[in-house]
């Protein structure tokens, strides 16, 4: 918080040799007086920071006691009045959707405002924080405010093929920051190592081959499946070090053992991660907090990449049988989806399918390893449609070589780890070719560089995570805030 200085530095304030000390948090040197006044003053932004957080608590416990008055409840009350007779059974329908996902996300919100007042606490008792603390408490009371009145996984859209419009009720599977990106997103070209080290190993800063990431900013967390340590790593946003998560007991086919893991998503409605557990041919859910062991909800597949819809079926590809099913809770067998028909190129087969992206109209976008393309399978479509590639193995703008992990945005943009060209590229919706968003150069581990780039992924602010797996590290590429 505060240290001892042995020179005669001045104090920042009245510039005198008087006995000192030095605040860790704006690194300014005081004397004795002015320190005691320099603490007087983050007591006071502290204050401040209290005040406001229960302001938003006022507001957070008049949604809670009346979560009709939302203001997303209030555009379907504004919908219904216009329709009048005709749509009331649909409003009726679809604000009791909307409210319990509004009970839901506001409930999360409770959770994490619970969570401040304790950091507050706790930091006010023990009279130790510094701005940058205070910084992040402002930031996050912001980012509350933000969540509470214009929750961003949420939209309501109108259907403009009748005079009077049905109305949806949309929990996106979408990232929310997908909405901040659009074709004009220019990403930094210098990338930030943010999990992993310069060396490939088993220690907490290190990584041995990572092949899939699921960020949840949620938690201001990345999730890492460590391939070749047999584990998943719990990477929080600004850590030197992860926390194996799932995997922690080496190599193996207990339930407490992992081989060879090539993805993880986060099922947040059962605080749980599902594993594609690749070297065991299953997929196990796994508890999130202080999990020691997983279940197998999936066996003998050839698991290759894992996504969730917006209901919390979830869809495995397996590249065994040149298939991707959707599982429904409590399901033995699936639905295939995707291929089925053996391996190939033709449109109702795929060849190596790995990972794959379900978007709120339910259609799944694969990445063929093999066929060097991506193909979306319209909901219960006999054949895929290929949105990306699919024109030979190369490293021209209308090819791939090897993609790997997939994003889908609102408009239908793909986004692509074209591994073997060591690059990220932009499939604009029913582009012939698309544009490289991060070329990787050559396959070394400068800032600027990447080496058979296996997965991506978003945050909440349009930053661009790329698991850099020859690298062994995670590489984050900051939106250009220049570019619009």
């Amino acid at each position: 918080m505060a240290t001892a200085t042995t020179d005669r530095n001045l104090c920042d304030t009245c510039q005198k040799t008087k006995g000192i000390s030095k605040c860790e948090g704006c690194s300014k040197i005081f004397c004795y007086n002015h320190f005691v006044g320099h603490r007087q003053e983050l007591n006071k932004q502290l204050d401040e920071v209290e005040v406001t957080r229960d302001v938003f608590w006022q507001s957070l416990s008049e949604q809670i006691s009346k979560p009709q008055n939302h203001i997303l409840v209030q555009k379907i009350n504004d919908w219904e009045r216009d329709s009048i007779q005709l749509i009331r059974q649909t409003a009726d329908e679809v604000r009791k959707l909307l409210q319990k996902h509004i009970a839901k996300h506001i409930t999360d919100i409770e959770i994490k405002v619970n969570k401040l007042t304790d950091q507050l606490r706790q930091s006010r008792q023990e009279n130790d924080f510094i701005e940058t603390d205070l910084h992040r408490w402002k930031n996050q009371l912001i980012q509350l405010t933000d969540e509470l009145n214009k929750p961003s996984n949420i939209t309501i859209r109108q259907d403009s093929k009748s005079l009077i419009n049905k109305i949806y009720v949309d929990i996106s599977t979408i990232s929310s920051c997908m909405t901040k990106i659009n074709a004009n997103t220019r990403w930094l070209q210098n990338g930030i190592t943010v999990a992993g080290s310069k060396t490939r190993g088993n220690d907490l800063n290190q990584f041995n081959g990572p092949w899939g990431i699921c960020v949840d900013d949620d938690e201001q967390t990345m999730y890492i499946a460590d391939t070749d340590n047999h584990r998943i790593i719990e990477w929080k946003y600004g850590a030197t070090n992860g926390k194996v998560v799932a995997g922690e007991n080496g190599e193996g086919s207990r339930p407490d053992q992992l081989r060879n893991p090539k993805d993880v998503i986060v099922d947040k409605e059962n605080d749980c991660l599902i594993i594609c557990d690749q070297g065991n041919d299953r997929v196990v859910r796994w508890p999130r907090q202080n999990g020691t062991s997983g279940q197998t909800i999936i066996s003998d597949v050839g698991c290759a990449g894992l996504a969730m819809d917006n209901d919390g079926n979830f869809y495995v590809s397996d590249y065994k049988k040149y298939e991707v099913r959707r599982w429904r809770l409590g399901e033995t067998t699936g639905t295939v989806v995707a291929g089925g028909h053996g391996q190939g190129n033709c449109l109702d087969q795929l060849n190596a399918p790995g990972y794959i992206f379900v978007d709120q109209d339910y259609s799944v976008y694969i990445s063929e390893w093999s066929n060097d393309r991506v193909t979306k399978w319209i909901k219960g479509a006999k054949e895929g449609i290929v949105v990306a590639g699919g024109q030979g193995r190369g490293n021209s703008l209308a090819q791939f070589s090897r993609p790997r992990g997939i994003i889908v945005d609102q408009f239908g943009t793909v986004y692509v780890a074209d591994c073997d060209n060591n690059r990220v590229m932009r499939w604009l919706k029913e582009a012939k070719q698309g544009t490289v968003v991060v070329d990787g150069n050559d396959e070394e581990k400068e800032p600027n560089e990447l080496c058979y780039p296996q997965d991506l992924s978003f945050d909440r602010q349009g930053n661009l995570y790329i698991v850099d797996y020859a690298n062994d590290r995670i590489q984050r590429f900051n939106i250009d805030s220049s570019c619009s």
